[in-house]
Order: structure tokens, then C-alpha cells, then sequence
């Protein structure tokens, strides 16, 4: 992460979504659903969308502008998150739209805005993050690709007059990044004139600020037609998209005086129980540990502090529960989990289906993706002296990739 991200985390950086459409050009007959509540993957694209942004954490605050009639649609989606601010109804056209949400996050007076089209839901986390880094410098940033065809201009759409420089040219994309206090202003400005904009950057630029450039990603495409779909769908499944990523979690709890553990979510009668600040699950601790490392987030300390009283005695489900929310906002998937049992005793084997089942329905997933195996420690060292448990986990997780 650049020196400007990390200085980002004192400063507050909201999304707007603009859902407000209706979406016809993109619906075929056989897709009734505006464009960005039509499924993507089995994903509908609108959430794909919110994901991506709630995926970067510099993000603090993200809402949609939906249309008036697309409430029941947007309820539907279920998006829970505590930056997922309330959806807010939008104008006619986008740029009423786009006024609409600048006005909404207005009392919150965020540091800086960025504006993305639903429409566009493979915004790369590297993508965003470009976009905000030339906030350092710009008054805003936009992704953008050079023009490779040859463009030719045509004021009847028949003849030829003149052939643009194409050198010259750029294909603009979303997100469009500004510093709040300004865009807020100039939409105010553009709002009192005869005039309809094409983009947020071109409100910007008519009011004088200076607008920047960033790479774009020619996977961020903007679905407007029915064949947008098509090749959204070809992204999706294309190993040039999604790549596998593997984590290791460890974990290790001494016994103390009890009648129980608790292990993969099961209570066991024992003649002790482990010791610790949660309900010392040693299974799911190393099984979230996993989960974090394998998206890069950390480990169950850095979200669940031992210092903090409220996680005295919690179920480790919530540990795990948080994990896979955190790859379901990352638009990533888990593919497998394996965990590892070390003790002389309890017998793992009788309880292994049931540990199978609770870690299934904590994460959302099929049972055929989880495996717990068990092993002594052949009466050596403290697990075959019996003073504690050993739990080793893997976790394969399929995310976008990240270059």
C-alpha cells in the first residue's frame, strides 16, 4: 500500500453507487430484471458491485441510488454491512442521480467521493485504490484505456467528415474519484444550467478543476446490452480473473479443570476443558486463522482482540462466521477446508460429522467442502501427556486477482 493509502485511514472516503436506471437497453426478452439486479454468476450484479468497494477497507461509507420503484428489488439483495449506508432514491437521469447521493452524504462531509456506475461490477480492488492515490495530487481521477481502433467523425452517421487523432483519445471509466467539497459543489453549479453531462469528470472539468487519469482495466466493462452479459459471464469464468489462494492457521490450548470442550463447533463431554479467552474452540481458531490468511486479513487477534471482555467466553462460530463474510465481500468463494485434530483424547472420529455440519452452515457452504481429520501425537511431548489440544487448518479460497 502507497504512503497516501496508509494516510488514508484517517480520512473518510464514501461510494456512491448509482443503481437508479431502469437498465432496458441491457434486458433481452428473457430478462425482466433491470440490469443491475440481473444475475451474474449466480451473483446479482448490483451486489458484485457494492462488493467490490466494501472489499477496499480505506472505504468508510458506501450507498446506492436506487430507483423509486427498485426498493422491494434492493431489499432483496440482504447486503449487510456497518459502512452500507441506507439506499436513497434517485432523480431522472444520472446526473440528478449522482446530485442526489452527493447530497445525502453531505452532513457527513466525507474527505473524499467516489462515484461508480452499478453497471460496472469488476472494479479490482487495485483499480479503486489508483483512483484514490491520485486524489493526493488531482482535484479528481478516473480510470481510463487508450483508444486502439481508428475513429472516424460523422455528423449524419453515413458520411465521413474527419478522422480523430486517436493518440488523443480515451475511453473514461468508473470509479471517478474527487475531493468531496468540490464535486459537491460543482453538481450544486451544473444542476442550475440547460445542460446534461456525460460524467461526473466532465461536471468537474466545466468547473475548472483538474481531473487525472489512471489506468483503467479493459474488465471493467459497463454492462449496456444484452451482450455485455455474455462476456461478463465469459470473465467470470475465466482463470485470467479468479485466482486460488491458500491459507494455514495453528492453534494450541492447554486443559484446565471442566466437564467439557467445545471443538468445530461441537460440545464434547470430557474430563477437562481448554483453557482460554473465548470458548478456547482450538478447531475453529486455527480453521478462521486459515480463512484470514488466505485473503490476507490478518489473524482472530487482530479482529478479536483477547483484551476486549466482550469475546470472554464467545463461541468461536463468530470468529468463522466474520472470516466468511470477509471472502464474501472480497466476491470470492471457498473452495475447501481441512482441519486437523491433535490429542490423545477425546475420539474425534464419532463427532467429525457433526463439527462438518456446523462449520457448513457457519460459512454458507456445502459439507462435501469441509474434511476434519484427527491424530495422536503417539504419547509424546504435552498432547501425549495430555495437557492440551493441537489444531492445524487449511483453507482454499478462489478470489479476483489482484496484479
Amino acid at each position: 500500500m502507497s504512503e497516501f493509502l496508509a494516510a488514508m485511514r484517517s480520512k473518510s472516503i464514501a461510494v456512491i453507487i448509482v443503481a437508479a436506471g431502469r437498465g432496458e437497453r441491457a434486458n433481452a426478452h428473457t430478462a425482466p430484471d433491470p440490469k443491475q439486479y440481473r444475475p451474474l454468476g449466480g451473483v446479482p450484479t448490483l451486489t458484485r458491485t457494492v462488493g467490490a468497494f466494501l472489499a477496499v477497507p480505506e472505504i468508510t461509507s458506501v450507498v446506492a441510488v436506487i430507483h423509486p420503484d427498485h426498493a422491494d428489488r434492493y431489499a432483496a439483495l440482504k447486503l449487510v454491512d456497518d459502512r452500507l449506508l441506507p439506499p436513497i432514491i434517485g432523480g431522472d437521469n444520472r446526473q440528478a442521480s449522482v446530485l442526489a447521493g452527493l447530497k445525502a452524504l453531505a452532513p457527513a462531509r466525507p474527505d473524499l467521493v467516489l462515484i461508480q456506475d452499478a453497471a460496472r461490477p469488476f472494479a479490482t480492488p487495485k483499480l479503486i485504490s489508483d483512483v484514490i492515490a491520485a486524489l493526493a495530487r488531482y482535484d479528481g481521477a478516473l480510470p481510463a484505456l487508450a483508444v486502439t481502433d481508428t475513429i472516424k467523425r460523422s455528423s449524419d452517421g453515413t458520411q465521413i467528415v474527419a478522422t480523430e487523432d486517436r493518440q488523443q483519445l480515451f475511453a473514461a471509466q468508473t470509479p471517478q474519484g474527487f475531493r468531496f467539497g468540490q464535486i459537491f459543489s460543482a453538481h450544486m453549479r451544473a444542476a442550475t444550467i440547460r445542460r446534461q453531462f456525460t460524467d461526473d469528470a466532465e461536471i468537474a472539468e466545466w468547473a475548472g478543476l483538474g481531473v487525472a487519469m489512471v489506468k483503467g482495466d479493459p474488465n471493467n466493462l459497463k454492462l449496456t446490452y444484452p451482450g455485455d452479459f455474455a462476456r461478463a459471464e465469459r470473465i467470470l469464468s475465466g482463470d485470467h480473473v479468479m485466482e486460488t489462494r491458500i491459507g494455514t492457521g495453528y492453534d494450541v490450548h492447554s486443559f484446565e479443570p471442566g466437564d467439557h470442550i467445545w471443538l468445530g463447533g461441537v460440545r464434547i463431554a470430557h474430563k477437562a476443558r481448554l483453557n482460554g479467552h473465548s470458548d478456547s474452540d482450538v478447531a475453529l481458531h486455527a480453521l478462521t486463522d486459515a480463512i484470514y490468511g488466505a485473503i490476507g486479513a490478518g489473524d482472530i487477534g487482530v479482529h478479536f482482540p483477547p483484551s476486549d471482555m466482550q469475546w470472554k467466553g464467545a463461541a468461536s462460530t463468530i470468529f468463522l462466521k466474520h472470516a466468511g463474510g470477509l471472502v464474501t465481500k472480497a466476491q470470492g468463494r471457498i473452495i475447501n477446508l481441512d482441519v486437523t485434530i491433535v490429542c490423545e483424547e477425546p475420539k474425534i472420529a464419532p463427532h467429525a460429522p457433526a463439527m462438518r455440519a456446523v462449520i457448513a452452515e457457519t460459512l454458507g457452504i456445502a459439507p462435501a467442502r469441509v474434511a476434519i481429520k484427527a491424530t495422536t501425537s503417539e504419547k509424546l511431548g504435552f498432547v501425549g501427556r495430555q495437557e492440551g489440544i493441537v489444531a492445524m487448518a487449511s483453507a482454499s479460497i478462489e478470489v479476483p486477482r489482484v496484479d
